[in-house]
Parts: C-alpha cells; sequence; structure tokens
C-alpha cells in the first residue's frame, strides 16, 4: 500500500532537524579528538615575566577561595583592582597576599569590565598579562600549563574554558550550556584555520593570555570600551590584525564557579545572550525556536526524527561534559535536563530582550 505524501511543514521540519542534529554530532566528534586540553606543568625555569590580573567587584565571598591559588602560581605579580567594591573586596584581598589598587572612577562611555581591565593593563609589568575573573579558581601546574600552551599554539591571545563546578541543582540548569555552546557548534579546526574569520574567532573572559605587545597593538581595553561581550569583540579585533587567537579547555587545571542559582544563571547569561547572537533579536528568536524545535517537541508531540531528537536531547549534555571533563555521576546525569532546557532557558532570552540590562549594579543599554 502506498505511503501518503509527507505534508511540507513535517518535511522543512525533518531537513532542519536533520542538518542541526548532524552538524552538532560531527562537531562533538571532532572536538572529542581535536580540542586542546590544558594539563599541569611546572613554570619555565626562563621563561616571560607574567603577571596575573584580577577585576574584582563586590568579590570578597569568592576571593578567599580562589585568590590563594592563583597566589601560589608563581606569576611576577597578582594584582586586584578593586573596582568600586562595598563589601571589603580590598581589604581581604590585600589580607590574602595580593596587591591591590583602587579603581577609578569609570569614564563616560566605557562599561565596568572593560575599564578595570584596562586600569591593570596601565599597571602590570609582565611580557604576558593574564586576565582572570574572581571566581575562577587555579590548581597546582595552572600556570605552567597556560604558559607552555600558550607557546605551543604560538597564540597571541589564549584564553581557557574552565571547567564548570556545579554543586546545586539550580546551578546546573543553565551553566553548563558554556560548554555546550563552544563544544557543539565550533569544530576546534575551523577555529585554527588561517586566516582567522572573525565569526570563527572565540574567547572566554574568564582566563584571557596576552601576549603585551598583542594587547597593545590592538589599543589595549580601549578598543572594547562599550562592548558587554568584551571578550569576543576583543577576540575578533586581534584576528582582523593577523594575530593568533586560540582557546584550550581549562580540564583540572582551571575551574569556576559561576552562578550559584537559577535566578543567578538568569541575569548572567541575559547579559550576554544578545551580543552572543551577533546583536540581533531575529538570529536569537531564530535560535531559541530551533531548541525548542529540536529538544523539547520531540517529547510532546509525534513529529518527525522525533526518536533521532529525543536521543540526542539527552545525550549531547553527557557528551559535552564527558569532553570537558566533567565526569561525576551528578554531572554526567545533567543530559536529563536536556528537553527541558529550552524551556528554562526562555527567562533569559526574554531578560535579553530588553533595551537595557543590569549587571552588578550597573545599567547597560543593549
Amino acid at each position: 500500500m502506498r505511503r501518503a505524501a509527507e505534508p511540507g511543514w513535517a518535511r522543512a521540519y525533518r531537513t532542519v532537524t536533520t542538518v542541526w542534529l548532524a552538524s552538532k554530532l560531527l562537531t562533538l566528534a571532532v572536538n572529542a579528538v581535536t580540542f586542546p586540553r590544558l594539563r599541569p606543568a611546572p613554570l619555565p625555569a626562563r621563561g616571560p615575566r607574567v603577571s596575573l590580573l584580577i577585576p574584582a567587584r563586590n568579590e570578597a565571598g569568592n576571593l578567599p577561595v580562589t585568590l590563594p591559588g592563583v597566589l601560589a602560581q608563581g606569576a611576577h605579580e597578582v594584582i586586584v583592582l578593586d573596582d568600586g567594591s562595598t563589601d571589603g573586596t580590598g581589604e581581604v584581598a590585600r589580607r590574602l597576599g595580593a596587591r591591590v589598587i583602587a579603581g577609578e572612577a569609570r569614564p563616560d562611555g566605557w562599561h565596568g569590565k572593560p575599564w578595570a581591565c584596562q586600569q591593570l593593563l596601565r599597571a602590570a609589568v609582565g611580557d604576558v598579562l593574564v586576565f582572570t575573573d574572581a571566581d575562577v579558581t587555579w590548581h597546582a601546574g595552572a600556570l605552567g600549563g597556560l604558559l607552555r600552551e600558550l607557546n605551543a599554539s604560538g597564540a597571541d591571545l589564549l584564553s581557557v574554558q574552565p571547567r564548570q563546578v556545579n554543586r546545586t541543582p539550580g546551578e546546573r540548569i543553565l551553566t553548563p550550556l558554556v560548554d555546550a555552546a563552544v563544544l557543539s557548534y565550533f569544530p576546534f579546526p575551523l577555529l585554527r584555520m588561517q586566516p582567522q574569520h572573525p565569526l570563527a574567532t572565540i574567547a572566554n573572559g574568564q582566563v584571557m593570555a596576552y601576549r603585551r605587545a598583542a594587547l597593545i597593538r590592538v589599543g589595549g581595553y580601549a578598543a572594547v570600551r562599550a562592548q558587554v561581550l568584551e571578550d569576543t569583540v576583543m577576540a575578533r579585533l586581534l584576528a582582523q590584525l593577523g594575530l593568533q587567537v586560540t582557546t584550550v579547555m581549562g580540564r583540572g587545571c582551571i575551574s569556576v564557579r559561576m552562578y550559584r542559582s537559577y535566578p543567578a544563571s538568569v541575569a548572567g547569561f541575559g547579559k550576554n545572550a544578545l551580543p552572543i547572537h551577533l546583536n540581533s533579536r531575529v538570529l536569537m528568536t531564530f535560535s531559541v525556536l530551533l531548541h525548542l524545535l529540536g529538544h523539547t517537541l520531540p517529547w510532546v508531540l509525534p513529529v518527525p526524527n522525533r526518536r533521532a531528537l529525543r536521543a540526542a536531547s539527552l545525550l549531547e549534555r553527557l557528551v559535552v561534559n564527558v569532553i570537558a571533563g566533567r565526569r561525576a555521576p551528578a554531572d554526567l546525569a545533567e543530559g536529563l535536563l536536556g528537553p527541558l532546557t529550552p524551556l528554562l532557558a526562555l527567562p533569559v532570552y526574554r531578560r535579553a530582550m530588553r533595551p537595557r540590562v543590569t549587571w552588578k549594579g550597573r545599567e547597560y543599554r543593549q
């Protein structure tokens, strides 16, 4: 008996989801083999002077956990910039042994983090300048491993994707998507193609290691003074100048606990979602719909490809976590959130659609 012709909407759905699923599976397979992982190493005997630089705003709760590991790396200097904190951040950092400088008033036209980093650039003397967030933990041998990777890659900017540390259920809902966004959509060989295309150039502002000459050449952080997503924009500017940009997974060397709850994740990702989508609300809306159609709809309606899409929605985050070095049972169980993640991410996109976003007490126009 002859089968009825497939409706047009079903053919379109099958085509779009098949291409999307196949591209993500291929990217994950490539990155499982090629994406570099940071490994601990001793500091080179005659290595460059390294400045470890921490912009900090109201980080008194994080610094007692993270700053000792930074200080133990053996860098030439560790500088914390106290960016107008009201919780004693500067006093905590000074007591732990870091050099602390007080942030100056933010000039018109500057966003908070680029201005803090620009001041750290002016204060630092290192040949390699490593900007690292206050919630990032550095483990033994991390700086030696980073310098080894910087030299091996020949990069002018090496950023690190820290291993995500999530302890509460609320943290696990959205925060691991940082790794998924990189590992599922950016095959590493594409990131290293020469010349580097701006749209295939990424960076993670949680750890950014520059050769000083490269950062000076691009104009320092003044080049991204009004950017919310200053890390990726900086990486693209460097690539446009013909400089080398690359990234590495932090694995057991560098880790981060970004947000402590689901509402905090919504606030944090809501700040970055629009610039991640090239400041296009149309592109962001398309992304939302695609993830709903590919991850959630197959569980509630008998759509084409539903078995393959159900499997993918459960397996993608599991595979991402394995590549990123998150292999504890609770980490692997996050794959069960796959079908629900697009729904749970809707508040992020609603926040990102607003003309203004607020972060750490400051308001920014989008």
